[in-house]
């Protein structure tokens, strides 16, 4: 089963330097909230609880001053450092104690996933036990990414990593979920010619056993990146034109753990917020629970 996940916020952040060369990437404001809440975010409203952020070494004090161990988010936070950025199956290796003999969810630390119904793509994705599954999205430029084809029937048809010709315009996403074997499959791994472990090269294995399984984001939805300056501020804009319209949070981290009740006690601290709010008659309102509801629902 896939009960825990993994959060990869290591790297350098050369693309966005100099704003990294005093800070990690992941740890830079995003509008409102920094980077790393986008990710964490996905990975709870997907339902889970167990997550581990890998980051650059010395860096994990600062995380854990930001986000502690979780425990006000009804959530597990542990942390392990990654001497040096050798290709995302590294972060199973680095995590292999952590994953134990469960299914793990990876998310990359700089991507953005946002739109309607991604929730229950997530915990779809999570109830599978068996195989991989990856998230694509459609894009412009396809050769700039990990690439998939499709058959008639929505099943995988290739794999590929950059291509300069394909027939396809579906990204490979940086959210993935495995079962149990990823561990095993990623020590097999060689480097590649950038002398890093591929991601691509993992899902291969799995697509030649059958197991890797596509799911969509959709039209409606949204994947960015915020590895370079420009993508960066465009995804800036993107949760400001949002939230500020739409009067709701994206990736508030208080409104999920709230609304999955996993702390008890934030739930009274917003209990409380409407009754200091709108007076004592607020107690005694019929529907006070529909009411707490009602300004959280879930637009992901």
């Amino acid at each position: 089963m896939i009960d825990r996940g993994i959060i990869l916020a290591g790297g350098n952040g050369t693309r966005l330097s100099p704003l990294t060369k005093v800070t990690n990437k992941q740890l830079l404001p995003l509008y409102d909230k920094p980077i790393i809440y986008y990710p964490l975010s996905i990975l709870m409203l997907a339902g889970i609880k167990k997550i581990l952020i890998i980051t650059k070494p010395d860096e994990t004090i600062i995380y854990k001053k930001l986000l502690g161990d979780g425990r006000r988010f009804g959530i597990t936070l542990t942390y392990k450092e990654q001497n040096k950025p050798e290709g995302l199956p590294q972060a199973f290796l680095i995590g292999k104690n952590f994953i134990k003999k469960n299914g793990v969810a990876l998310i990359l630390g700089d991507n953005f996933f946002y739109g309607q119904g991604l929730a229950l793509r997530l915990r779809r994705s999570l109830k599978r036990n068996r195989g991989s599954t990856i998230f694509l999205y459609p894009v412009k430029n396809p050769s700039q990414y990990g690439v998939v084809e499709l058959d008639k029937k929505n099943k995988i048809k290739k794999i590929s990593e950059k291509p300069k010709k394909t027939k396809s315009n579906l990204a490979v996403t940086g959210l993935y979920f495995f079962d149990n074997d990823v561990v095993k499959l990623s020590k097999t791994l060689r480097p590649s010619k950038r002398k890093e472990l591929e991601i691509i090269d993992l899902l291969q294995k799995y697509k030649n056993k059958n197991k890797l399984k596509a799911e969509f984001i959709g039209r409606g939805g949204t994947w960015l990146d915020t590895g370079s300056i420009n993508d960066f501020y465009n995804t800036s804009n993107f949760v400001s034109t949002i939230e500020s319209r739409q009067g709701l949070k994206i990736a508030c981290l208080e409104e999920i753990a709230f609304k999955k009740n996993w702390n008890n006690s934030l739930s009274k601290q917003i209990y409380l917020g409407f009754v200091l709010r709108w007076g004592p008659q607020f107690l005694f309102h019929p529907d006070w629970s529909v009411l707490l509801a009602n300004p959280l629902r879930d637009f992901y």
